[in-house]
């Protein structure tokens, strides 16, 4: 009876603390939900687990993550090619590099802004920890959007971009790469533009094209990497994909690469998606009408719905896949693509697992309903979509030796990390009864890396 009431003291104790911590997180950026969220993701870890732990609390560690070194916030004008000249707004924001320069990807996206850069910065400092390499986190951005421009108009942009953006990078500096809105054509027409500016070629960018120094792989590298992260997690209880449904959502580059190693596997995927809906093919997608999509997406940017003149199926508009029964679930899309009672469709329907291609595609109150549920498998974005920046990290190898490594090689390196990710998971999030937490084991992981550079370093 003591120990039950000590017990509870302790977890009481525990709840003021994270209560507080994030009241102050909230004071210090208001206005930002999806940064908010973020935070409290981690936090709800972390702060049970620095409990007994005083030196993290003294030296306000978590505090300190949770405030970027530096926001660099820039106005990016361009002219159009009717010569109408038009302002957009820059952003960098440069979390953490007590392990490593600044990593992380460029966004051109209307929806850009402040708090969901900083949601993609704090979740890149624990996902760059996470893959055992020497990269900080950072990520940036801007309000442009893309579609509907000329190739000219998006290299004025992305021209105009770097300008003011190399100032503030540099290969020991801060990496950037490539997002959402922004492929290899965007990270040419910048890397010209940076190499032209400082009159020197440098591993500053990657996912580069491979003439001039990018890696292979990189483009698959974050959807194979979700699926690997499944692959494991499934081993680890002994069994495999093949032959799994999958529910798979998006039809961006994420999406597509992970249907793509699903099929290569052995397993059955059912869905795609974009934003106008989902197509559902209970036949399966094919490697042959995969190819179709990408194609359809990447050189005509054609909507999903197209596939179902094409080759049949059923299109569901404005709604999103997850009520398709499957076995495995692969969000691919965006944030807070699942939310409470998408989770009780998939549970209902059993499903397996749900590996995150996508950054927090899982709302907080999904979460609470998939964790509920412990014969459900869930790897959290920040483990399951290390993939890209895995492969990232593994160019600016490949920068560095002035060398690239073969497809294989690569390949062979990133099974290698995903493998490392998920047994850093185990060992964290591991409970009792050997059910294993795996946001709870990528998030002290990803932690203790970090903790332990900044604390080496003094108070800074």
């Amino acid at each position: 009876m003591a120990d039950h009431k000590e017990k509870q003291a302790v977890n009481t104790h525990q709840a003021d603390d994270l209560a507080s911590f994030l009241a102050g997180v909230e004071r210090r950026n208001p206005g930002e939900p999806e940064f908010l969220q973020a935070v409290q993701e981690v936090a709800m870890h972390i702060i049970p687990y620095i409990g007994d732990k005083p030196v993290y609390k003294e030296l306000m560690i978590l505090e300190r993550m949770t405030e970027p070194d530096r926001i660099v916030t820039f106005r990016v004008v361009w002219e159009d090619d009717q010569g109408n000249v038009r302002v957009n707004r820059g952003f960098r924001v440069q979390q953490n590099n007590a392990i490593g320069p600044y990593k992380g990807g460029i966004r051109f996206h209307p929806s850009v802004n402040q708090s969901v850069l900083k949601f993609l910065a704090f979740e890149q400092v624990f996902k760059n920890s996470l893959t055992g390499l020497p990269l900080g986190g950072g990520k940036g951005g801007a309000d442009f959007n893309p579609k509907g421009k000329s190739d000219r108009e998006v290299m004025r942009f992305c021209q105009a971009f770097m300008t003011e953006l190399s100032k503030h990078i540099g290969p020991d500096t801060d990496v950037p790469a490539g997002d959402i809105g922004v492929g290899a054509r965007e990270v040419g027409y910048m890397f010209g533009q940076y190499k032209r500016l400082l009159n020197r070629f440098e591993g500053v960018l990657t996912g580069k094209a491979l003439e001039f120094g990018g890696s292979r792989i990189r483009t698959e590298a974050t959807g194979y990497g979700c699926v690997y992260m499944m692959e494991e997690m499934l081993a680890h209880h002994g069994e495999s994909i093949e032959g799994r449904s999958c529910v798979v959502s998006g039809s961006g580059n994420v999406a597509t690469f992970c249907a793509e190693k699903l099929i290569e596997l052995g397993a059955r995927v059912l869905t795609l998606s974009d934003s106008g809906g989902f197509i559902y093919d209970a036949e399966g997608i094919t490697r042959d009408k995969l190819q179709w999509v990408m194609e359809l997406k990447n050189k005509r940017r054609g909507r999903i719905e197209e596939y179902v003149g094409e080759f049949g199926g059923e299109f569901f508009a404005n709604e999103r896949p997850w009520g398709v029964p499957c076995e495995l679930a692969f969000p691919c899309a965006t944030q807070n693509e699942i939310e409470a009672a998408d989770a009780e469709k998939l549970i209902a329907n059993n499903c397996r697992g749900i590996a995150e291609g996508a950054n927090m595609p899982a709302t907080p109150e999904a979460i609470h309903v998939i964790q509920a549920r412990n014969s459900l498998l869930h790897a959290p974005s920040k483990a399951a979509n290390a993939g890209g920046v895995a492969v990232s990290g593994l160019e600016m190898s490949q920068n560095s030796l002035r060398m690239q490594w073969t497809r294989e090689e690569v390949d062979q390196h990133l099974r290698k990390i995903i493998r490392a990710i998920h047994d850093q998971c185990v060992e964290f999030g591991t409970a009792a009864d050997g059910h294993i937490d795996y946001f709870k084991g990528a998030n002290i992981a990803g932690f203790n890396k970090v903790a332990s550079a900044m604390i080496a370093y003094g108070v800074m």
